[in-house]
C-alpha cells in the first residue's frame, strides 16, 4: 500500500461522515474505529520487520525547483507512532458512539476528529521536513474547531491553545527553514545520516533551540502548559484522543526524531532535563490542587510528558527506549483514565470529587478499571506503567551532563513519581471512595465501558509480558539511536537501584496521600503568578486597538492618512535609489504622444470629481476616469487589462450605486484649510506614484523573465495569450491564493451582512422606466452571457478568461438586480454566493492536485485534446478547469456584493438616488432589512429578518453533563 492513502483514507473517511451520520447517528464511530483499524493493518503490514529490513517511502514530486518532495517514509519510529494514533483512536471512536447523545448532529466531531488522525499519520510518517511542517499545523488547526465545537464555553480556551501552538508551529517553520540551510536538503533522511553537517554550522543551537520551542509549546510544558488545563473545556473523547495520547505526543515525536542529530550536545540535553524535570514536578503537584477530574489529569498530562522530555534529553539507549515504552504506557493509561472521567461525568453528572463519593458501590466494574489504569500511572507493579517507570529511573541514573546530573535527574523523578501516586489515589477515592452518596446511580452500558476496559486490561497483561513489546521498542530505537543494540524489557530483573526508587516513590505518595487534607492546604497557598498569557493577549488587543483607533473615527481622511504618506515615502525612495536615465514616455519618446491628450483628459475628469458636491455626478466621473484609464492601457497594448478595468469599473459603479441609495444626496464642503492639506497630500501621493512607475519601468529592453515567458509559453502550455498562460499555469499557486482572498470576502459579506433582496410579497409595481429596464435586460442578458462563454473559452488563446468572463457575467447579474431589484436565479441552489465559492475551491484545488496522479508536481498543467463529430478538435488543459474554478470565485463575489449590499429596490433603479430631493433619504420598501417595522400590539418594536419573519434571540443552555450538550 502506497503510504500516502493512509492519510488519504483518513480523508476518505471524513468524507464519508456525514452520509454514515445520516444513517447511523452516534453508531457512526463504530464504522470509524473499523476503518481506523483497517489502516493500521494495512500500514503495519508494511512497517520494517526489524533494523536490517529497508525503510518503507514513497515520494511524489511537490515543488521541484525548491527540491522539495512530498515524501513519507514508515520506518521504526513512525510505525510505532501509527500504531498508537490509529489503536487509541479505534478505541476513542468506539467510545464516541456511546458517549456522544442520541439524538443529535455529530459530523463535526467525527470529521474532525477523523482529519486529526490523517494529519498525526502524515506529521509522523513525514520525510521532508517542510511536509511535517504542514501536517503539524493542521493538527493544530484541527485541535482548535475540536475545542471550540464544544460551545460558547471554550471558545476562549480554543483560542488560547490555538495562539500557543500556532506560536510553536511558526518556531518549527523558522527551525526547518534554518536547517534546510545548514544541510544544503529538506531530506530529512539526509540531514540525520549526516548530523555533524548540520552540527558544524553556526545555525546548529537556533536550530535547536527552535525545535525545543516548538516541541514545548505543543506538548505544553512549562511554561507554555497553561493551555492545556483550559482545553478541557472540550468533549472527554477530544481530550482522549488530543490531550492525552496523540497530539501532545507530537512533541515528543519531535524531540526523539531529531535526538539522533543533537544527542549528545550538552546544551541539548542540559535545557530538556531542566524543562522536562521542572514540569514534571510542577505538573504532579498542581494536580493535587485540582477538584475537577479532568483538569487534574491534564496537570498530570503535562507531568508526565516532562518526565518523557527529560528521559530524551538523557539521550542515552536506555533512557531513550524507556521513553519509547512509557510513551505507550502513558497512551493506555491516561486515554483509558478520561474515558472513565467520561463515564463518571456521564453518570453522575459532575467532574467534581467533593461532589462525588462511593461509586465503587453502584459502579464496581469502573472502579476497577479506574483502579488499574490509576496503578499504572502511578508506577505499581504489575502493570504496564510500573515497567516503564523503572526502565525511566534506571535512564535518568545514566544523566552524564554533569558528575551529578545522574542522582539529581533520579531524586527529582523520583519527587515527580510520588506526587503521581498521591494524585493517582486522590482520583481514585475521590470518586469512588467514602460513603455512597448517589445510591441512584448503576453501570454503564457494557458497550460505553469496552474501549476503556479494553485499553486499561491491555495495560495489565502488557506488564508482565512486556517482552512483546520489545520489537515495537526496538525498532523504533533504532531510528533514534542507531548504533542501540537489541532492547530486552523484564518485569523483574533484580534488585537494582531502581526498584529502591519505587520503593521510595509509593512509600512518599502514599504518605502524601494519607496527609491529603493539610498537603492541599500547603499547595493551595502557594501563590499563582498571573497568567502571562491572558495579560500578554490583553495588552496585545490594548496594542490592537491604539493602532486601529484612526480608523475607528469614522473619517476617511484618517483612515487613508498612513497609506497616502506610506506611499509617498515609498515612491521618495524608489527616485533616491533608481537611476534608470531618462523618464520614458517623456523625454525622447515621439511614440508615446497619444499620452498626452489621454493624461490630459484625466486630469480634467479627476478634477471635476474632486470638486463636484454631488455624490451621483462624483460617481460618473469617477467611472469615467476608470474608463480612460482603461483607454489608456488599450492603446499601449494592453487589452487584458483594459477589460479588465472596464468590466470592474461598471461593476464598481453598480455597488457604489446600492450603497449611495443610503447616503446624502450631496457631500458637506471641507474647510478650505483641510481641503488644501488634502489636496496637498493628494498631489505628492500621486507625483510620488507615478514617478516611481516611471523609474521601474525606466527600462524599456524586455526582462529574461519576461522573455522566458513570451519564448515558453506556447510550447509549454499551449497557450498563445501570454498574461492568461502566467495566470493559470506559471503562477497558478499565487493565482489560487488570490481566489482564496476573493472567497474570504465573499463569506464575510454572507455572514456580516444579511440577504437585502425585497421578497415578493413586499414588492410594488415597477416605474415605466424599470419596466424599460426589464424589456433591455431580457434581451442583452443572453447576449452578455454568451459573451462571457465566448472570452472564457478564448482566455487561453486570445484575450479573455475566467476573470474577465466572470466579470461579464457579474455585470448581466448586476443590470438584472437593477432592472427588478432582485439577484436573477435567486431562487436557484446552485447560483448562489457559497455554492460557487465552494465550488471554484474544490475545482481549483483538485485540478491542482490532479497532476499528482500521474507523477508530476503540484500545480503541473496538463493537456490532452478531444476530437468531436460536429465541433471537430477540441484542446483541452487543466488549466481551463482551473480557471473555471475562477470564474466561479469571482461570480460568487459579485453575487454575495450585489444581493448584501443592495437595498432591495422594488421597483428598479431609482434615478434620484433613493433620495427625496431634500438630501434625506427616501424611506425603504416596507418589509426590507434595515426599514422601519411597524409595533405589534403592546407597542414594542420587532426585530424582522429578510423574509419578514420574528427572528428569536439566541439562547445558551449548559447542561451538567458536558456529554449533554
Amino acid at each position: 500500500m502506497p503510504l500516502f492513502l493512509a492519510p488519504a483514507a483518513m480523508i476518505g473517511l471524513a468524507c464519508l461522515v456525514p452520509l454514515l451520520d445520516r444513517r447511523l447517528g452516534r453508531n457512526t464511530g463504530y464504522v470509524l474505529a473499523a476503518g481506523f483499524l483497517i489502516v493500521g493493518a494495512l500500514l503495519w503490514g508494511r512497517a520494517p520487520g526489524g533494523a536490517d529490513e529497508p525503510v518503507v517511502t514513497t515520494e511524489l514530486p511537490w515543488l521541484p525547483a525548491l527540491g522539495v518532495t512530498a515524501e513519507l517514509r514508515l520506518d521504526g519510529l513512525a510505525a510505532m507512532f501509527c500504531l498508537l494514533i490509529l489503536g487509541v483512536g479505534a478505541l476513542i471512536m468506539a467510545y464516541c458512539a456511546r458517549y456522544l447523545s442520541e439524538h443529535g448532529n455529530h459530523r463535526a466531531v467525527y470529521t474532525l476528529l477523523t482529519l486529526f488522525a490523517g494529519a498525526m499519520l502524515g506529521l509522523v510518517m513525514a520525510s521532508d521536513i517542510i511536509l511535517l511542517v504542514v501536517f503539524w499545523e493542521l493538527t493544530t488547526i484541527c485541535s482548535y474547531f475540536l475545542i471550540g465545537d464544544a460551545g460558547p464555553h471554550a471558545v476562549r480556551a480554543a483560542r488560547k491553545a490555538f495562539l500557543v501552538t500556532a506560536s510553536g508551529g511558526l518556531a518549527l517553520l523558522a527551525g526547518m527553514v534554518l536547517l534546510a540551510v545548514a544541510a544544503g536538503t529538506t531530506d530529512l533522511t539526509v540531514i540525520l545520516a549526516e548530523p555533524e553537517t548540520v552540527l558544524a554550522s553556526p545555525l546548529a543551537p537556533a536550530i535547536g533551540a527552535l525545535i525545543i520551542v516548538a516541541a514545548v509549546t505543543k506538548s505544553a510544558l512549562v511554561p507554555a502548559h497553561s493551555w492545556l488545563p483550559g482545553a478541557m473545556a472540550a468533549i472527554t473523547p477530544v481530550s482522549a484522543y488530543l490531550h492525552a495520547a496523540t497530539m501532545v505526543k507530537a512533541g515528543i515525536y519531535l524531540l526523539m526524531r531529531f535526538s539522533g542529530l543533537f544527542a549528545g550536545e550538552a546544551a541539548w540535553s542540559a535545557a530538556l532535563l531542566i524543562i522536562g524535570l521542572a514540569s514534571a514536578v510542577f505538573g504532579a503537584a498542581w494536580a493535587l490542587r485540582q477538584h475537577d477530574l479532568k483538569r487534574l489529569l491534564a496537570y498530570s498530562t503535562v507531568s508526565q510528558l516532562g518526565l518523557l522530555t527529560a528521559a530524551i534529553g538523557v539521550g542515552t539507549p536506555t533512557a531513550l527506549s524507556a521513553a519509547i515504552l512509557h510513551t505507550l504506557a502513558h497512551a493506555l493509561f491516561k486515554a483509558t483514565l478520561f474515558m472513565l472521567v467520561g463515564i463518571i461525568d456521564h453518570e453522575a453528572g459532575s467532574r467534581d470529587i467533593r461532589e462525588l463519593s462511593g461509586l465503587r458501590r453502584v459502579m464496581p466494574v469502573t472502579a476497577a478499571m479506574t483502579g488499574l489504569a490509576g496503578l499504572s500511572m502511578a508506577g505499581v507493579p504489575p502493570l504496564l506503567g510500573f515497567v516503564s517507570k523503572e526502565y525511566l529511573f534506571q535512564g535518568f541514573l545514566d544523566a552524564d551532563v554533569t558528575p551529578w546530573a545522574g542522582p539529581a535527574a533520579g531524586a527529582v523523578a523520583v519527587i515527580a513519581s510520588a506526587l503521581t501516586f498521591a494524585y493517582g489515589l486522590r482520583i481514585f477515592y475521590g470518586a469512588f471512595g467514602g460513603p455512597t452518596v448517589q445510591t441512584e446511580l448503576y453501570e454503564p452500558a457494557r458497550a460505553f465501558l469496552a474501549p476503556a476496559a479494553f485499553a486499561a486490561l491491555l495495560g495489565l497483561v502488557l506488564g508482565p509480558a512486556v517482552g512483546l513489546l520489545d520489537p515495537i521498542v526496538g525498532w523504533a530505537l533504532v531510528d533514534v539511536y542507531p548504533t542501540a543494540g537489541e532492547v530486552s524489557f523484564y518485569f523483574w530483573h533484580g534488585l537494582s537501584p531502581e526498584l529502591a526508587m519505587t520503593a521510595i516513590t509509593i512509600a512518599i505518595g502514599l504518605g502524601l496521600f494519607l496527609a491529603r487534607a493539610r498537603v492541599e492546604r500547603v499547595l493551595l497557598r502557594i501563590p499563582v503568578a498571573g497568567n502571562l498569557f491572558e495579560r500578554g493577549y490583553e495588552g496585545l488587543l490594548r496594542f490592537g486597538a491604539l493602532v486601529g483607533r484612526p480608523d475607528r473615527t469614522g473619517s476617511p481622511a484618517s483612515i487613508l492618512v498612513r497609506p497616502v504618506l506610506g506611499l509617498i515615502a515609498l515612491g521618495t525612495a524608489a527616485a533616491l535609489a533608481l537611476d534608470n536615465g531618462p523618464l520614458p514616455g517623456l523625454v525622447g519618446d515621439h511614440s508615446a504622444a497619444p499620452d498626452w491628450p489621454i493624461l490630459v483628459l484625466l486630469v480634467i475628469v479627476v478634477l471635476g470629481c474632486v470638486m463636484t458636491g454631488s455624490a451621483l455626478t462624483a460617481l460618473a466621473l469617477l467611472g469615467t476616469a476608470g474608463l480612460v484609464v482603461a483607454l489608456w492601457f488599450l492603446l499601449a497594448g494592453a487589452p487584458d487589462v483594459a477589460m479588465t478595468l472596464l468590466l470592474v469599473e461598471v461593476l464598481t459603479a453598480v455597488v457604489a450605486v446600492l450603497v449611495l441609495t443610503r447616503l446624502p444626496a450631496r457631500f458637506r464642503r471641507p474647510r478650505p484649510r483641510r481641503a488644501v492639506g488634502s489636496a496637498a497630500v493628494a498631489v505628492l501621493a500621486g507625483l510620488a506614484a507615478a514617478g516611481a512607475t516611471l523609474l521601474f519601468t525606466g527600462a524599456r529592453d524586455i526582462s529574461p523573465v519576461g522573455d522566458y515567458f513570451l519564448r515558453r509559453a506556447e510550447p509549454e502550455t499551449g497557450g498563445r495569450n501570454v498574461v492568461n498562460t502566467i495566470l493559470v499555469d506559471f503562477r497558478g499557486l499565487d493565482t489560487l491564493g488570490e481566489a482564496a482572498v476573493l472567497g474570504a470576502v465573499t463569506l464575510g459579506l454572507l455572514m456580516l451582512l444579511g440577504s437585502r433582496s425585497v421578497p415578493e410579497a413586499g414588492r410594488t409595481a415597477p416605474p415605466a422606466d424599470a419596466l424599460v429596464m426589464r424589456v433591455a435586460f431580457r434581451m442583452l442578458a443572453p447576449v452578455m452571457l454568451a459573451l462571457s462563454a465566448y472570452l472564457f473559452l478564448r482566455g487561453h488563446y486570445q484575450p479573455g478568461g475566467g476573470f474577465i468572463a466572470a466579470l461579464v457575467a457579474g455585470t448581466a447579474i448586476a443590470f438584472g438586480y437593477l432592472a427588478s431589484g432582485r439577484v436573477p436565479g435567486r431562487g436557484s441552489r446552485l447560483l448562489r454566493p457559497g455554492p460557487l465559492t465552494a465550488g471554484g475551491l474544490i475545482l481549483s484545488i483538485g485540478t491542482a492536485l490532479t497532476a499528482h496522479l500521474v507523477g508530476e508536481a503540484f500545480f503541473t498543467p496538463l493537456r490532452g485534446s478531444l476530437d468531436l463529430p460536429v465541433i471537430g478538435y477540441l484542446p483541452l488543459t487543466s488549466s481551463l478547469l482551473f480557471d473555471l474554478g475562477i470564474y466561479l470565485f469571482v461570480l460568487g463575489l459579485v453575487l454575495a456584493a450585489v444581493d448584501r449590499l443592495g437595498d432591495g429596490l422594488p421597483g428598479g433603479f431609482d434615478p434620484s438616488g433613493g433620495h427625496d430631493g431634500s438630501g434625506h433619504p427616501s424611506p425603504g420598501p416596507s418589509g426590507a432589512r434595515g426599514a422601519a417595522v411597524p409595533p405589534d400590539g403592546d407597542g414594542k418594536a420587532r426585530e424582522t429578518t429578510a423574509s419578514g419573519t420574528t427572528a428569536p434571540a439566541d439562547e445558551t443552555v449548559e447542561s451538567p453533563g458536558e456529554a449533554r450538550r
